[in-house]
């Protein structure tokens, strides 16, 4: 294995040289301006607390492991590949974020049910005006740090993207078309005379739905398991991590970090590619 370390600063050569000796590594190659690959490194159990202490990720990578081995990115939208929870944006045109926010945090944590919680959130925005949703796609979506530079390695090694949310279509397709997404999916809110009526069309797309949506487009691309890798940050993003060959949790809920294959707690988006090699 190798050990990939990265962060958001210089890693003192020490602190390199420490972790080095931990891993028992052979041999220590720097390949970014904050990043080291650590060659035929080996688990310890110290490793990941002294990483979290010092704001270093870390990421155990099979060696010749290339982001080219790979054939479908699937993520989350809220809080993954975007820095917002829309919905809880939208309810600030309402007046009602605090009310909705702690629904969104309660589900994320995984103490409620996902679907029971987007059917209350969506409820008490009956009556706001369709024209909130544009107003929070303009004015308050930023892409996560790294988002643009991590989609860009994708298309380069010829990776297909899937955006899959609990959110709602009027996001993920206004950026399937911004950054040239290949597949998206989401929630349809309903809206009659101009007017959300705080009610949800069709199926809501819960942490089953995401898993089927994943192997749906993987079965499609004629892809296994071991080519696929899937982000997200909350328990709703569970199931389908538990679908893909790598899983990533992204500055997430301590639920969904303790059951990924990795995790980017400090580094952006580009943290992802940067785990494996590119040449």
């Amino acid at each position: 294995m190798n050990l990939i370390l990265q962060a958001l600063h210089d890693i003192p050569a020490a602190q390199v040289e420490h972790l080095a000796r931990l891993s028992k590594a052979t041999r220590t190659e720097q390949f970014g301006t904050h990043a080291y690959r650590l060659r035929e490194a080996q688990p310890h159990a110290d490793i990941a607390d002294y990483c979290y202490q010092h704001q270093i990720d870390f990421g155990f990578v099979p060696q010749g492991r290339h982001l080219g081995d790979f054939g479908l990115l699937v993520m989350d939208m809220d809080s993954t590949l975007i820095s917002i929870e829309c919905i809880d944006e939208i309810a600030d045109m309402q007046g009602i974020k605090p009310q909705v926010a702690e629904i969104t945090e309660s589900a994320m944590r995984g103490e409620i049910d996902f679907a029971e919680s987007l059917r209350r959130r969506v409820a008490l925005l009956a009556g706001l005006d369709e024209s909130a949703l544009l107003r929070v796609y303009n004015e308050r979506l930023q892409l996560n740090p790294g988002a643009e530079k991590m989609l860009a390695a994708m298309k380069q090694h010829g990776i297909r993207t899937l955006l899959v949310s609990g959110g709602f279509v009027n996001f993920t397709e206004r950026l399937k078309q911004r950054l040239g997404l290949d597949y998206t999916h989401a929630n349809t809110l309903e809206i009659v005379d101009g007017k959300i009526t705080g009610k949800v069309l069709g199926d809501i797309v819960d942490a089953q739905g995401k898993a089927d949506w994943l192997n749906r487009v993987r079965e499609e691309l004629g892809l296994n398991r071991e080519q696929v890798i899937a982000m997200g940050d909350g328990a709703n993003d569970l199931k389908m991590m538990a679908q893909a060959g790598v899983s990533m949790a992204y500055h997430a809920k301590p639920v969904v970090r303790a059951q990924a294959s990795h995790a980017l707690n400090f580094v952006g988006l580009d943290g992802l590619p940067t785990l494996f090699e590119q040449a």
